[in-house]
């Protein structure tokens, strides 16, 4: 009888052993730090016996041993005569009776074992401990996806919102895996998206959230298609050729700069590819978006000239300001420099920062701005 109640009692007790075998078993599963967890659980424990003990201050410590394969709890009491606070406090009797040597003024610590924590206090370890390893988890999603800010994922819809129409995306894989969101403005129009279907979306920002790590995708940023060529262009991703502007109308169409400091390499040449291989890929994971690619130049009016292809220009004069231009096409060319809706003037402009004035060749050269032809600022907004 007395061994069975030994063992009642023992089972009640903090396994040391069992203790860290379960911290390491979590490392391997969830991949949490040890001494993360062992951090938590601690302060748990101190957290719980503060709450069932009403009184007690910093005076309460947890000591792991994973060497020894222990974790004792000790409260530590001031020896006085008259005791105002018996949970920072103790007579000169009791002290004695834990310590024959003790004496007035000593600090004495005492074990506290598990067994004797309350329900309230054992449920609130528990719930702290299973708080410490949703923020530990948490924080590691947080870190992973943080690091890939600005980077090409490919992502799997698990939900379309019938409303709103925008996508949750599970992105990642096995327990560092999460939901992205991608907003209906960050969609592609005319891009049919449905439940269960794979596709690649550019991570614009991860935000932290009570309720993990948020992150936020795009189909639409200029940025999905600058990794789309780093990804199938390798002289991009080695640095030998540098995309040094984008300007982009996602679904439509995209401009992209390009230059490379060795004279030996065709920049153009290779972002295009062999039989025009590369530039085909990225057009076919657009969706048939066009992609203009022109040769960046230091010189603005080259560099302008250029930015209004597929259109022919016969001069660009850069104006006082330093950031307007105007640019003189020949009449047949005018429809196409501005092009439709005026979209190729305004990537031009997105492209090269500039303000530009297109006007056909057959228009006075003193005659000011008319107002039939448009002048089109960075912003991609057309100027009155």
């Amino acid at each position: 009888m007395p061994k069975k109640n030994a063992k009642a009692q023992k089972s009640n007790e903090l396994d040391g052993a069992e203790f860290f075998a379960a911290i390491g078993l979590i490392e391997k599963e969830k991949g949490i730090p040890k001494a993360y967890m062992i951090e938590k659980i601690t302060q748990a424990l101190v957290s719980a016996y503060k709450r069932d003990h009403e009184g007690v201050g910093d005076n309460v410590t947890v000591e792991a041993n994973e060497e020894k394969g222990t974790v004792r709890m000790y409260v530590k009491k001031d020896v006085v005569e008259t005791v105002d606070n018996p949970c920072t406090e103790m007579s000169l009797e009791e002290a004695r009776a834990a310590l024959p040597r003790a004496e007035l003024g000593d600090v004495l610590r005492i074990e506290i074992k598990p067994r004797n924590f309350g329900r309230i206090a054992a449920q609130t370890a528990r719930q702290v401990i299973i708080q410490g390893m949703r923020e530990a988890e948490r924080g590691m999603i947080y870190d992973e996806f943080n690091s890939k800010e600005h980077e090409i994922l490919t992502g799997l819809i698990t939900r379309i919102d019938p409303r709103s129409g925008a996508a949750s995306l599970r992105i990642g894989s096995g327990s560092e895996s999460t939901e992205g969101y991608l907003a209906a403005g960050e969609q592609v129009k005319g891009e049919t998206l449905t439940e269960g279907m794979r596709m690649r979306v550019y991570v614009v920002e991860v935000r932290r959230s009570t309720k993990g790590p948020q992150v936020l995708l795009s189909r639409t940023h200029p940025g999905l298609v600058k990794r789309l060529f780093e990804l199938e262009v390798p002289e991009i991703y080695d640095g030998t050729v540098e995309v040094k502007s984008i300007a982009r109308e996602a679904g439509s169409r995209t401009k992209l700069a390009v230059w490379s400091a060795d004279p030996d390499v065709d920049a153009i040449g290779a972002c295009v590819g062999p039989r025009g291989q590369r530039v085909n890929n990225i057009v076919e994971e657009l969706a048939g978006e066009k992609v203009d690619i022109i040769k960046y130049s230091e010189d603005p009016a080259e560099y302008i000239a250029a930015a209004l292809s597929p259109a022919d220009v016969i001069s660009v004069t850069t104006l006082e300001d330093g950031k307007s231009c105007r640019v003189v096409v020949p009449d047949d060319q005018l429809s196409l420099a501005i092009g439709k809706e005026g979209q190729n003037a305004r990537l031009a402009a997105k492209l090269t920062g500039y303000k530009i004035d297109i006007k056909p060749e057959s228009a006075p050269a003193e005659e000011t701005q008319a107002e039939e032809e448009p002048v089109v600022d960075e912003e991609g907004e057309i100027q009155a």
